[in-house]
């Protein structure tokens, strides 16, 4: 058997395991879309972690959840007669193929820019979207949903040429900030300040940083450093309100070198 036949016959026994989880067990035959998408939601934060750990045995895991929630959303349609498995495959099939010219047509690309430009272009053509911004989930985390509206119109060519002027942009909403943290008027400092985080983003962007993944690593320091100035407080029997701001910060430091 080859590497492809043991593939197919794992999934085809994914596939079997859902139909008698479906039939037989009173939690999975009371499952709808709707009361699984949170989960689903869930199961994919979960894979970042994973990613973002580099815990590849817990990638493999999370992998097979989020699978499984594909195959049962998929179970679900073919109840209706809706679609089944196989619609789910072969739609993004053809649409890899669609997308992708220069591999199943005759379309020349120098590089990957070329590629991600003829992307955005091909998807204004389906459906007749009107705007490379439809593609964008309204329901994104802000800063994901910022991120993927700056790509997308860059692929369409909007963008800056160098990243000395998107740092440029950000300095000038910092000052703009700045100048509207003076005047105290709450509401156009949180629009100034959504100014300053766009740009950053943008900025990012350009330093081929995934701000997500860069917040996340500084989330897991700061956590990191934390619990070691909560645990020192233990040993010396004092409570956090207890420290003083010196004493917090020698922990602080010590903690930066653990």
């Amino acid at each position: 058997m080859t590497r492809r036949q043991e593939q197919l016959q794992a999934f085809d026994r994914l596939l079997t395991i859902m139909d008698e989880l479906r039939e037989q067990c009173p939690w999975d035959k009371k499952q709808t879309m709707e009361s699984l998408r949170h989960l689903t939601i869930e199961e994919v934060y979960e894979l970042g972690d994973a990613i973002l750990d580099k815990d590849l045995d817990e990638v493999k895991k999370e992998l097979g959840d989020v699978l499984l929630h594909i195959v049962f959303y998929a179970r679900i349609g073919s109840e209706t007669n809706s679609f089944d498995i196989a619609d789910v495959c072969h739609s993004i099939c053809d649409k890899l193929i669609d997308r992708h010219p220069h591999i199943y047509g005759d379309v020349e690309v120098a590089n990957e820019e070329d590629v991600k430009r003829n992307w955005e272009q091909i998807k204004l053509k389906e459906k007749g979207k009107t705007s490379v911004l439809q593609g964008v989930p309204k329901s994104l985390p802000a800063m994901v949903k910022a991120n993927r509206i700056q790509d997308k119109v860059a692929g369409v060519g909007f963008d800056w040429e160098r990243p000395e002027q998107v740092y440029e942009k950000v300095e000038e909403e910092l000052n703009e900030l700045k100048m509207e943290v003076a005047s105290g008027n709450a509401d156009r400092m949180e629009s100034e300040l959504g100014d300053v985080l766009f740009s950053i983003i943008n900025y990012a962007r350009f330093l081929k940083i995934n701000p997500e993944n860069a917040l996340e690593r500084t989330n897991k320091k700061f956590i990191k450093r934390f619990q070691y100035l909560e645990a020192k407080s233990v040993e010396i029997n004092k409570s956090l309100s207890e420290l003083t701001l010196s004493e917090m910060d020698v922990f602080w430091e010590e903690a930066k070198k653990v």
